[in-house]
């Protein structure tokens, strides 16, 4: 270690001196941080990514080189382990439909499979609602569909209950929790990570071709309740602690030929870094093989994209959040992320009347197009019933 210290010392000496190299500086400095990193964990002052930074691309380290033009829909873990399966897989067979993002640890907190991997269940609660997850991962090999892990990350209300000291704890004592019941854990606990991982690493054993990290942040407006509440930190930024659990867990995927995706609001493509849930934009795009925006139309608020009612302009409200990533990305050029947005196959009623409009075939077809004349060909739906409306052009 004394020797990487020594060459973050070099490094940074040779950094400096790079000023109208941007590129190389850029690059460089991500591996002088990743070498400081990785010399202040192994002094237990900071839970950060060690190694390879990972900064290498999606573009040119892609383990699924092979893989589709994914169009997926969302499957929770009682769909894939119940009767509703045969009818997404129906689905499927009969349309250009070709992947299942699939619940491996739910929005509870929940591993949605049994289990007797002793690291996951150490932390983890498994529970059965994938009664057979090996039979499951051989029908969608027997229907050609690409099998995507879906992992829930920082929402997790098992394990903050269970372990409150990696969570956020109010001043009463009790774990905090937002206004619909829900608890996070604390991405600065390096535990929290390697549980999360582990996960992972597992879905990979089980055959699923890429994990997709959702939740990698900070619970919503945390930036009003941080100084309210008792939780291990270090010096670093949300921010940058966020996108090194990002750097670290693809690090750790690597050798298991899986890719890393990340979902992410769809609005930080159009706003700068939203530091308070410590979500960047083109750091995380930069550290994964896979970003994928959600960028429903009913999640914009009126005027976005020139739009009073977003949710009643699907195409329109598309396209113009497509704009503002390739924007956003601009700067990772060739080496970016394949683009892969979450789009709105639901009906938003709760925005009111006149807010929004009955979703089926034709609007998510009009979202599907607005992706192809972005140059966008990859699109996930969401239906959070796994409802999908029949007869949309994909």
């Amino acid at each position: 270690m004394d020797f990487l210290l020594t060459l973050f010392l070099i490094l940074h000496t040779a950094t400096s001196a790079l000023s109208d190299e941007q590129p190389q500086q850029n690059s460089l400095s991500r591996f002088v941080h990743a070498v400081y990193q990785s010399q202040t964990q192994n002094q237990g002052q900071n839970p950060s990514a060690t190694g390879d930074d990972a900064s290498s691309n999606g573009a040119l380290s892609d383990p699924q080189p092979d893989a589709p033009k994914v169009k997926g829909i969302y499957v929770t873990a009682y769909s894939a382990g119940g009767a509703r399966r045969s009818t997404l897989l129906d689905l499927l067979d009969k349309t250009e439909l070709n992947s299942m993002v699939i619940d491996i640890k739910d929005d509870s907190g929940y591993i949605t499979y049994k289990t007797d991997n002793a690291e996951l269940r150490k932390l983890g609660t498994p529970q059965p609602f994938i009664k057979d997850i090996k039979g499951l991962m051989s029908t969608l090999k027997e229907h050609q569909i690409y099998p995507i892990a879906r992992v829930v990350v920082f929402k997790d209300t098992v394990l903050a209950k269970k372990h409150p000291e990696l969570s956020y704890v109010a001043s009463d004592g009790s774990v905090w929790k937002n206004g619909k019941g829900d608890s996070f854990v604390n991405p600065y606990r390096k535990e929290v990570w390697d549980y999360n991982v582990a996960i992972a690493k597992e879905a990979a054993a089980l055959g699923f071709k890429e994990i997709q990290f959702d939740y990698v942040r900070f619970p919503e407006g945390f930036e009003k309740k941080a100084d309210h509440l008792k939780f291990y930190k270090t010096e670093e930024s949300r921010v940058d602690i966020v996108s090194d659990f990002v750097h670290y867990a693809r690090e750790q995927l690597a050798p298991l030929g899986v890719r890393v995706s990340v979902d992410i609001f769809g609005y930080a493509a159009s706003v700068p870094a939203a530091e308070g849930i410590g979500q960047d934009f083109v750091k995380i795009s930069d550290a994964v093989n896979v970003i994928s925006p959600m960028i429903y139309p009913s999640h914009y608020s009126t005027g976005w994209f020139k739009q009073p009612n977003p949710d009643t302009a699907p195409y329109e409200t598309v396209k113009g959040a497509m704009e503002d990533t390739h924007k956003k990305l601009e700067e990772l050029g060739d080496s970016g992320p394949v683009i892969r947005p979450w789009i709105q196959d639901f009906t938003a009623s709760w925005l009111g009347k006149g807010h929004y409009i009955k979703y089926g075939a034709a609007e998510v077809s009009a979202q599907v197009k607005a992706l192809n004349d972005s140059g966008v060909e990859e699109f996930l739906l969401w239906n959070a019933g796994n409802k999908y409306s029949s007869g949309a052009t994909y």
